[in-house]
């Protein structure tokens, strides 16, 4: 888990990146210009890890042409050890739905248009402090969604869930069988909600589905409305 932060500490960012120029215009624009974020930079696989073991950064940027090797064996081993959103950038359309299936929470084309990441950083940090304050917890027959402790149960065992993962969950699941659109799941989850990126949440809702629904390609919980969007099913709601 990424570690607490007070109000005044800044914000820990683990760039992977091997182009000086990048470096220099993300310090300008987080560290400088934002004043609140603190950027630490790493060139290998190995030093990645490490850098995340040892950091806990709060957010990952992740240039796969800055890497050797498989890298989204690095976004699986790196989700084993932290809940920092994890930002891949390529230009390969393969890789990007590799590394999100991976557990990548966003993406960004490749070359990279500082300002626009660093907007898109904010917004997913201000949507992640959003709570959902719900002193009960929800429960859909097999599976239990306790909202305030970030915490989910499938019959019983607790199941590992990314922030962004939890957050797309708690935003269906508190609006029971209402339907959400691509657009604004991507604005009420992830802080934005233009066209163009509407696989971001199909990806993201492949892979919770494989983590609560007992057969994700049955799916009884998220379910998808043809043309319109995804709702979850609350003909088993229970609130305790």
């Amino acid at each position: 888990m990424a570690k607490g932060r007070t109000a005044e500490s800044p914000i820990a960012v683990l760039l992977i990146e091997g182009s000086p120029h990048i470096e220099a215009e993300l310090t300008l624009s987080l560290v400088e210009t934002k004043g609140h974020y603190e950027l630490q930079v790493a060139r290998s696989f190995e030093e990645s890890l490490e850098a995340v073991r040892n950091k806990q950064p709060t957010v990952v940027i992740m240039n796969f042409a800055a890497l050797n090797g498989d890298t989204s064996d690095l976004v699986k081993q790196m989700r084993n050890i932290t809940s920092a959103f994890i930002y891949i950038v390529t230009e390969n359309s393969d890789t990007i739905l590799q590394g999100l299936e991976a557990g990548a929470d966003d993406y960004h084309d490749h070359p990279v248009n500082c300002q626009h990441l660093v907007a898109r950083i904010d917004a997913l940090l201000r949507r992640a402090t959003g709570a959902f304050h719900l002193e009960n917890a929800l429960h859909f027959g097999h599976l239990e969604i306790r909202p305030d402790e970030g915490r989910v149960y499938r019959d019983g065992k607790e199941i590992s869930l990314t922030r962004t993962e939890f957050r797309l969950l708690c935003e269906l699941a508190t609006s029971p069988n209402k339907v959400f659109a691509r657009e604004t799941l991507l604005d009420r989850v992830w802080g934005y909600g233009y066209f163009g990126v509407g696989r971001l949440v199909d990806v993201h809702v492949r892979r919770l589905r494989t983590k609560i629904e007992v057969r994700p390609d049955e799916p009884q919980y998220v379910v998808t409305v043809r043309g319109l969007g995804y709702r979850f099913d609350g003909e088993k709601v229970k609130q305790h």
